[in-house]
């Protein structure tokens, strides 16, 4: 069995975007896309819909087979040391959704693709997903068809976003990595983008990376495939 590699890079912004192309360079050269995990607002006030900048990156990387992936609205945490959708009832998960949704379709940037801030979301951010025209889910343990209602089962191994990143950690992903990649499964590597400025890190990554592709694992990104007939996947 062919494993597959799916890499996703989260925390896009201004401040973090020349990092995100740099680490996107290396991929290219490897034949890897990308997975772009985007939050329409971040923290110190940042707004997309003001950062055009970002905004023409992502929609660059968009067209050449990245992927832009919903990564919560604000990931402000919605109780005391916990991320934005992992307690939210349905009806405030509705509300978040759909805030987010409008401003990623008003930047050109419309996503059915949905990973919450620390890859944890709440049975009713779940049920609210569907609800509001989200097709696919990259959750912490597994990536969830909502309209089939199947899910591949595969652990994230991250760096940044709710990972570690000392180096014993970071040994653990590489070989967490060549396990995966050995017995044909689904590796999935993540790091948050302002992690791609420590060495130590960012080379941990790309080395699982490439022990991944000698393994022959088959790259790809985060994406809803629609039933024969079904065109709504905007």
């Amino acid at each position: 069995m062919t494993a597959t590699l799916i890499v996703s890079v989260s925390g896009i912004r201004d401040e973090t975007r020349d990092l995100a192309a740099e680490f996107a360079s290396e991929m290219d050269a490897r034949g890897v896309p990308l997975s772009l995990l985007v939050a329409p607002r971040l923290k110190d006030k940042y707004r997309l819909v003001r950062d055009e900048g970002t905004q023409d990156w992502l929609r660059t990387r968009q067209s050449t087979g990245d992927a832009i992936v919903l990564h919560g609205y604000d990931q402000a945490a919605t109780k005391k040391r916990r991320a934005e959708f992992a307690a939210l009832p349905q009806h405030e998960a509705m509300l978040r959704l759909t805030a987010a949704d409008r401003v990623m379709e008003e930047v050109g940037l419309r996503t059915r693709v949905f990973a919450a801030p620390r890859w944890l979301a709440s049975p009713g951010a779940v049920n609210a997903l569907p609800r509001t025209g989200f097709r696919l889910l990259a959750g912490l343990t597994g990536i969830h068809d909502l309209e089939r209602d199947t899910v591949v089962r595969a652990r994230i191994l991250g760096i940044g976003d709710g990972f570690r990143t000392e180096p014993w950690w970071c040994r653990a992903m590489v070989l967490g990595t060549g396990r995966t990649a050995r017995r044909g499964g689904t590796v999935r590597l993540a790091i948050a983008a302002k992690k791609l400025s420590l060495p130590g890190p960012r080379q941990a990554l790309i080395d699982a990376v490439d022990l991944a592709l000698h393994h022959e694992a088959r790259p790809g990104t985060y994406v809803w495939t629609p039933r024969r007939g079904n065109l709504d996947v905007a």
